[in-house]
Order: C-alpha cells, then sequence, then structure tokens
C-alpha cells in the first residue's frame, strides 16, 4: 500500500488531469530507458520532441509564445510525476522551468517569439550556463567574457556541469562584459549551439543522474547578435539570476519532497514482501519506527511546501522562503532515502534497484542550486 499523500491545496481538476498524462509518458517514454541512458550518460534526443507532441514542453509559457498557457502548478507536477517514476536523466526542469522563463522575462519581443514556440515543441532544447571550471556559488567571480564588437558579442571561456549541455541548442550564458564592475558587470547574452565557435567537451561521468547529459561547453571568439543580450541593457545579469534563482530552488524543492515520498513507497514495499528470521522485515520494530519517521519527515516537507508553492503562485515567495525550502528539502530527502537504503541491506547497495539510484541521485541536491551552506547564509541575513 503506497504512502498516503494528502492532496495539495492548490491541486485542481485540471491539474490533476495533467498528472495523469504526466505519469503514462513517464512509464512509456522514461521508465524503461534508464539503464541504457546511464551507461550512455545522456537520454535520446526525440525524448523532447515526443514531450512536445503532447504538450508537456513550456507548460507556463503564455499561449501566445505557444506554450501551455500554465502556472508554476502545472511545471511542479510535471516535476512531480518525473521524480515519482525513478527518472533523472531528462533536464526538463532546466529547460521548462528555468531556460524557457530567462527567455520570457528578459529576451526582446521578436526573440521570444523565434525561440519560446521552439522550446513548446522540442526543436529547442534549453540549458542555463552558469558555473565555471573555477567558480562555483560566487557568480561574481567568473571569467567567460563577451565583448561589444558593433551590432555583436564576441564570446570567450568555458563552463562545466551544464545540464542538458549535449543536447542543448539554445544556452543562456553567464558572461562579464565588464570585468571591473564585479556583479554589476555580469550579463547574460543567449547562444544559439549552431553558432560557429560553440563546442561541447566531456559529457561528464558523475556519481548519480547518469542518465542526464550534463557537459562541459566552451566558447571560442563565439559571435552572437547583440540582440541576444538579455535584459534592455549590460550588466543586469546577476539581478536577472537572483530574481530567477527563488523558482529554481522551489522546483528543486518540488522533486525533493515527490522523490522522499517515492523512496518510501519503494521502501514500504520491500519490507513488506521480504522476509528475515521468518518474518517480514516491515514487522521488526526497527523498521516501523524509521518508516513512521521517514513518513512523518515527508508529510512534513509537503506542507512546507505545499505553502511555498501557493506562495510562489500569488507573487508571494521570497528569496529567504524559497532558500528556506530546498535547504530543508533536501537535507530531508538526503535522511529519508538513506534510511530507506539501510532497510533494504546489501540490495540498498546495487544499482539495479531504484532505491540505490535514487540514494546517488538526491546526493547533488545539497549542492546545486545553491548549496545548503549558501541557503543558510542567504536565510541569516533576514535574521
Amino acid at each position: 500500500m503506497p504512502l498516503q499523500i494528502q492532496k495539495s491545496s492548490w491541486s485542481t481538476t485540471e491539474l490533476e488531469d495533467l498528472r495523469e498524462l504526466s505519469r503514462t509518458f513517464m512509464q512509456k517514454e522514461l521508465v524503461p530507458h534508464q539503464e541504457r541512458w546511464a551507461k550512455e550518460k545522456r537520454l535520446d534526443r526525440e525524448v523532447w520532441t515526443k514531450a512536445g507532441e503532447v504538450g508537456l514542453l513550456a507548460l507556463s509559457i503564455p499561449e501566445e509564445y505557444g506554450g501551455g498557457g500554465g502556472t508554476f502548478a502545472h511545471e511542479a507536477v510535471l516535476y512531480e510525476e518525473q521524480a515519482r517514476a525513478g527518472d533523472s536523466a531528462w533536464g526538463v526542469t532546466v529547460h521548462n522551468g528555468i531556460v524557457a522563463h530567462y527567455i520570457l522575462a528578459y529576451a526582446a519581443e521578436e526573440k521570444k517569439r523565434e525561440w519560446l514556440p521552439k522550446f513548446a515543441t522540442g526543436e529547442f532544447v534549453g540549458a542555463v550556463a552558469m558555473t565555471e571550471p573555477g567558480t562555483g556559488s560566487d557568480l561574481q567571480g567568473i571569467k567567460t567574457r563577451a565583448v561589444r564588437d558593433g551590432d555583436h558579442y564576441v564570446i570567450n571561456g568555458a563552463k562545466t556541469f551544464i545540464t542538458n549541455g549535449y543536447h542543448a541548442d539554445l544556452v543562456v550564458v553567464a558572461c562579464k562584459t565588464d570585468p571591473d564592475a564585479g556583479a554589476q558587470g555580469v550579463s547574460l547574452i543567449a547562444v544559439e549551439t549552431d553558432t560557429p565557435g560553440f563546442r561541447r567537451g566531456r559529457v561528464l561521468d558523475k556519481v548519480g543522474l547518469k542518465g542526464q547529459d550534463t557537459a562541459e561547453l566552451f566558447f571560442d571568439d563565439v559571435r552572437v547578435p547583440a540582440a541576444n543580450l538579455l535584459g534592455e541593457e549590460e550588466g543586469q545579469g546577476f539581478v536577472q539570476l537572483m530574481l530567477q534563482l527563488p523558482q529554481e530552488r522551489l522546483i528543486i524543492a518540488v522533486t525533493a519532497v515527490a522523490g522522499m515520498e517515492a523512496a518510501i513507497d519503494l521502501t514500504l514495499d520491500y519490507t513488506k514482501e521480504r522476509t528475515a528470521f521468518g518474518r517480514p522485515i516491515f514487522s521488526f520494530q526497527n523498521t516501523k519506527f524509521t518508516l513512521a519517521e521517514a513518513a512523518t519527515e515527508a508529510a512534513v516537507a509537503r506542507a512546507f511546501l505545499d505553502q511555498c508553492i501557493e506562495r510562489h503562485l500569488k507573487g508571494e515567495l521570497d528569496v529567504q522562503g524559497a532558500a528556506m525550502a530546498k535547504l530543508w528539502t533536501t537535507e530531508r530527502v538526503n535522511k529519508v532515502v538513506d534510511d530507506c537504503v539501510q532497510l533494504f541491506g546489501g540490495y540498498g547497495y546495487m544499482t539495479e534497484y531504484p532505491i540505490a539510484r535514487a540514494w546517488a541521485d538526491v546526493r547533488i541536491s545539497r549542492i546545486f542550486g545553491g548549496t545548503s551552506e549558501i541557503m543558510k547564509e542567504i536565510i541569516s541575513r533576514t535574521l
């Protein structure tokens, strides 16, 4: 019997229909290929176009730009079902919830009309390139440079840990347009990956998220139109990033809570079916108490997450609230999944078991989107 999850306060009949569509898509197009994608370190490119055909891309982008016309709630449903399906290969959270919204919020009107419909069909896959080999959370320290040359920018630099890097058709690149201006010298520029001088490096071999195409990207005199600058003028990139990061962190929280719930379901099934000393593992007090605690952790996290989603839908989720959501849910999912692995015993360490893959996958949640330590720093500034 699966974990009893109270229906979210923001849910509607329409969203539940989307949930069913998302679940069907995951089971048909994602679940059967996990092992192969993990070996190849990337999923099949046609997953994107198939998702576009059934209407799962650009869900929260207005219809006038080819999107679904929905809200963050539509995105949350999709991400929850992906996490519950045990898939970590498809970088749809970055494509839908992050890159498309940078374009929607900051691109010139003609660029929105050119690019966003391609995001909705899967013709374009989106990526965002912030992290560099020598720069992680401190984005003021990036070295990638964009120099204005007439009606173009010439970009030089390197990025790493880029989700969707192998398949990306459009990358939002954090650059320094004024290397002496600190945070005020950072700009965001969109680069189409068929531009001369752009090249992809390795698809990186990660501890978890094995099927996700996380890559190195290189920019060697990449010349792009000045119209690809996001925002009305240079130097707005850092502020743009800060304005978009709350949604990114909330997305991570959504997947963390759904991942927690999925891990508990897997463990409930396993401990009720497997026996030790002549009785089901679930019948032992330690198992029951561990899972009781895990279920409580998940319920509390779910209640806080739902509150944050409601605030975000009203435009009221602030930087501190998003940081709290990311910090709490990612720390909790790591503890819960680790406890679940313990109840599987040796099988919990075998990658053929979904719980082992989940254990490796969730570890990054305390790092990307801003580390737990950075979240604490952000929260402490408001105290």
